[in-house]
Parts: C-alpha cells; structure tokens; sequence
C-alpha cells in the first residue's frame, strides 16, 4: 500500500553540466530536442514517488535552484546575441520556477573558466535543507566535487537522488570525442541513483509519456513560445530574421537562434553557395515549420560585409 504522507523535493542543477546534456539531445541525439525543465520537474516527481513508495501529486518540490558562471555584460555583447540568449534562459527558468545563482566568469590561461560555482551549490544546498528540511534532494551534476555534500545531506537525514548522464559523440565542427561521464564516487554516495542515459532511451523507444514531456515539443503551442521566451509575434514566418551561423557540416548547418537554433540546408540558400559560407557569417532568414514539427531556417541569404 503506497504511502499518503507528502514528501519536500528540492532540486538542484549544476548549470553547466545541465546545459551540456540539453545540447547533446538537441544537437548529437536523434530526437533533437532540448531538455525541458518542467518535464524534468515532472520526472522528478515520479522518480521519487516511485522509491519512495507514494504517489506523484504527494510529491512536492518546493526548491528549485540552478547554478552557473556567467559572462560580464562586456564579455557578452562581444558575442553574437549572448545577451539574448541569457535572458530568454532567465525566462525559461523563471517560468518554471528556479532560483538563479550565478557567478562571473575567471580568465584563466586566456579562457573564461568557472571559479567557485561547486563550493557555492554545495553551501546553499546544505544551508537550505537545514532550513526547510527536504525530504529528497534531487542533484542534476555529475562531479565528484559533490560527494561531500550528499554525505552532509545524508547527515541532516535527508535522502539523495542524482540524475546523471553517461554518453558519448563526435563533435561535428572540431571532430574531437567528446566524452560525458558521471564520478563513479557520487554515483555510490546517492540514495537514489538514476543513470539518465539508460532512462531516456528506453523511455523514448517505448513512448513512455513521462518521458516525452522531458523535452521541449516544438509546434505544439503556447507551451513552446514559454519555453523559449517568445510571443507569437516572433515567430510570424514573413518577418525576416538576421543571426550569424553557428556550424557547417556536409551540406547543412546551424543558425544561432533561441532557444534551439535554426538548422538549415544548402537547398534553403539564396544567391549564394554553400561552399561560400563561414562560420560567423550573418545571415538573413525566415523562421518556419518542417514536417517534424521543428523550426528551421528557409530563404537564407548571406547578409554582406559593411
């Protein structure tokens, strides 16, 4: 007999590490679609509903809180339409009510590297459980770094669930293996271990509905316009559209554009061939619909050098 006391969720994202696996479904996997976060709160709830044996709509997350370094304003308006795509995220989040925690950016050996992030998603994910006393706190992170702060949540008698992803690709503008893998020591740690990779494809091929709310439905109305942080008036399909490319591949490429980008074939250019572009060309576009369900990009045109 499943239980009928509720239970306090509270569910914390290692910013960075959630952003490289919603890229790796919407850019390397097949089904091309970005995380939503909503299905994943959704998902959560299931998940511990199910170990914990109750049900879902006893299952309550009261926190949600997502960490990540961030680019100075300056550092942003150098790259194409980063502040944009920083706020349409800000959006995106605050829709589905996630507390933002960010930090700048360091220069490091001349990149921009994050500098403390991990000790301050530990801090808040201790002081807060101690405050409100979670039942579960569910981690979306994958470093090792984090094995002392399960242990401490253990401590305060709450139960840990970790949502990890193991997978594996080519990277299609450098060519470079580009490898994903969970700390084999926060995998033992957690209450709950979920190896995410495994769930979601045994989800996908089984049309599992819990599953499939995971990710963003492109086409499918209003829900879709929220995700991304747009009205209907963005995506009128006459209004031409300017953005710089992002890749090129063999015959294809992508547009930078939010949320998901634009993917667009040599077929959709105008005046121009596909041997020509270059990555960081601007291009000009219209915003339509293909057969799946997907926006992509048509009529492009490469805007000339001023």
């Amino acid at each position: 007999m499943k239980g009928s006391h509720a239970l306090k969720v509270g569910v914390f994202y290692d910013g960075s590490y959630f952003t490289h696996v919603s890229n790796y479904y919407n850019y390397v996997h097949e089904h091309r679609r970005r995380i939503h976060i909503g299905g994943l709160h959704d998902f959560v709830k299931h998940m511990v509903a199910e170990r914990e044996g109750t049900r879902p709509n006893l299952c309550h997350i009261i926190d949600a809180h997502f960490f990540r370094g961030r680019f100075s304003a300056r550092d942003a308006n150098e790259k194409p339409n980063q502040l944009y795509y920083d706020r349409v995220f800000d959006d995106v989040l605050m829709y589905n009510n996630v507390q933002t925690h960010y930090l700048p950016l360091k220069d490091t050996m001349g990149r921009k590297k994050e500098k403390g992030i991990d000790v301050l998603m530990a801090l808040e994910t201790y002081e807060l459980c101690m405050l409100k006393r979670y039942d579960v706190v569910a981690l979306v992170a994958s470093d090792g770094d984090h094995v002392p702060t399960v242990r401490k949540l253990h401590a305060l008698g709450c139960k840990t669930m970790l949502l990890g992803w193991d997978f594996e690709f080519t990277d299609a503008e450098s060519g470079e293996t580009q490898t994903t893998r969970v700390s084999t020591d926060l995998w033992n740690e957690v209450s709950y271990p979920l190896q995410m990779h495994d769930l979601v494809e045994e989800g996908l091929r089984d049309d599992d509905e819990v599953i499939r709310e995971m990710f963003v439905q492109m086409g499918s109305g209003p829900r879709d316009l929220e995700e991304v942080g747009m009205s209907t008036a963005d995506e009128d399909p006459t209004v031409r559209q300017r953005s710089t490319i992002m890749s090129l591949m063999g015959g294809y490429g992508f547009i930078r554009y939010p949320d998901n980008n634009l993917f667009f074939l040599r077929d959709d250019l105008v005046d121009v061939e596909f041997s020509d572009l270059r990555i960081g060309d601007e291009l000009e576009f219209n915003v339509a619909m293909n057969n799946r369900g997907q926006r992509v990009a048509k009529n492009v045109q490469r805007v000339p050098p001023e």
